[in-house]
C-alpha cells in the first residue's frame, strides 16, 4: 500500500503587504490641476539625498517635471542638505532625473506637447529600498473650477454633519 500524502500548511506564513512609506505629498496638486493619468517613477539620487529623505525631509510644493532630450527631469524638488553631511553635501534644489520606461516617456512627451498639460509630482515615498515619485499628467484648473470644487466639498461636509446629527 502506498501511504496517503497529507497536505500540510507551509511553515512560513505569508507576510502582509507593506505599504510604501510616504515622505512628502503635494497638497496643492489636486487643488490646482485636473489630474488625468498617474505614473510611478524612480529617482536618481546621491547618497546624502537618500539619507535626508530617510529622515523624512523633503518638499514637493512648487515642484514639476519636464521632458527634455528624451528624458524626464524633476525640477524644484527641495531636499534639504543632510545634517551630518560634509562638504560634499548635495544642492537642495538640483534637477533630478526620473526613471521611466521608454514607451512611458514617449507617451508623456506627446501629452505634454498639448496645450495646457503639465507633469505634476503628487507623492514622494520609499517602496522597499527605492525612492519613488508619483507623477500625474494634469490640466490647470481655472479659478471658477477651484471655487466649484470648494463649494461641492463644503456641501458634502454639511450633508455629512446633518446625517451625523440625526
Amino acid at each position: 500500500m502506498t501511504p496517503v500524502e497529507k497536505t500540510r500548511p507551509s511553515p512560513r506564513t505569508p507576510t502582509p503587504p507593506r505599504h510604501p512609506r510616504v515622505i512628502a505629498r503635494n497638497p496643492r496638486a489636486k487643488h490646482d490641476y485636473h489630474l488625468l493619468e498617474t505614473w510611478e517613477a524612480g529617482l536618481v539620487l546621491t547618497g546624502t539625498e537618500v539619507k535626508s529623505l530617510r529622515a523624512g525631509r523633503a518638499s514637493l510644493v512648487g515642484a514639476f517635471a519636464r521632458v527634455r532630450g528624451g528624458e524626464v527631469w524633476l525640477e524644484a524638488l527641495h531636499i534639504p542638505p543632510y545634517e551630518e553631511g560634509n562638504r560634499h553635501n548635495h544642492d537642495p534644489l538640483r534637477t533630478r532625473k526620473l526613471l521611466l520606461h521608454r514607451r512611458e516617456i514617449r507617451r508623456l512627451l506627446g501629452a505634454v506637447e498639448q496645450k495646457g498639460l503639465a507633469l505634476v509630482p503628487l507623492e514622494l515615498y520609499f517602496k522597499r529600498s527605492h525612492a519613488k515619485v508619483t507623477i500625474a499628467l494634469g490640466r490647470g484648473k481655472k479659478e471658477y473650477d477651484r471655487r466649484d470644487d470648494l463649494r461641492k466639498r463644503d456641501a458634502e461636509r454639511e450633508m455629512a454633519r446633518a446625517v451625523r446629527r440625526r
